[in-house]
């Protein structure tokens, strides 16, 4: 039985990132009637920042040179980093309970919200390895900077994700689903780009439903 943890990251209740995680959610739910599904959104419910007490967890991890993540509880030494824990335990808890971490974010600013950054840092440890477990992320850019874009250079998001992903967690294969040129729903400026947007969207969302199926 698989497990899926779908995250939400996005400042707007409506949202083009919101609509697509929720495709993929939609149609793995259909194809995995006795899956597990769980749910945060990290725009509604932020996750704190991690603290002093939470940066001398990760030092305790370091000095072990052992990052057996069942034994992390263990290294708890005071009060304030019992408080720390007490944040990172369901979180981690919940990461860990997942096959597959099913992510919607905007780019804010050629970057992630502060949200889905908060959430990362206080589920990621030194020399973790996740194993099996697989990353989808679902994205919208307000321009265009898939390959080849005149913007290209400046896609943090993609490229800051997948780095992560691989560097922190020895995850290589993350998948995302870009939808582009999301500004021309708004700005005059671009409104000339909104078929090209709707066909980012349109395809965006296809996907996100056909690569359901796969996981």
């Amino acid at each position: 039985m698989s497990t899926l943890l779908h995250l939400d990251a996005s400042a707007r209740r409506t949202s083009i990132s919101r609509e697509l995680s929720a495709a993929f959610a939609e149609s793995w739910r259909a194809e995995n009637l006795e899956g597990d599904y769980l749910y945060r959104d990290l725009a509604a419910n932020p996750v704190p920042f991690i603290d002093e007490a939470w940066t001398e967890l990760c030092d305790a991890v370091l000095a072990i040179g052992n990052t057996d993540l069942d034994r992390l509880p263990e290294l708890v030494r005071t009060p304030a980093q019992a408080e720390a824990w007490a944040i990172v335990a369901p979180l981690l808890g919940e990461m860990l309970a997942a096959d597959v971490i099913l992510i919607g974010t905007p780019m804010y600013n050629y970057s992630i919200p502060a949200s889905l950054k908060a959430w990362l840092d206080q589920v990621t440890f030194p020399r973790m390895s996740l194993g099996h477990r697989r990353f989808i992320v679902m994205t919208a850019r307000g321009g265009a900077y898939s390959p080849g874009a005149p913007k290209a250079a400046y896609d943090y998001q993609e490229r800051y994700l997948r780095d992560f992903f691989a560097g922190h967690y020895a995850v290589h294969d993350t998948v995302f689903v870009n939808a582009e040129l999301a500004n021309s729903r708004q700005d005059p400026l671009m409104a000339k780009l909104r078929g090209e947007h709707d066909a980012s969207y349109a395809a965006a969302i296809e996907s996100a439903r056909n690569l359901a199926k796969e996981y």
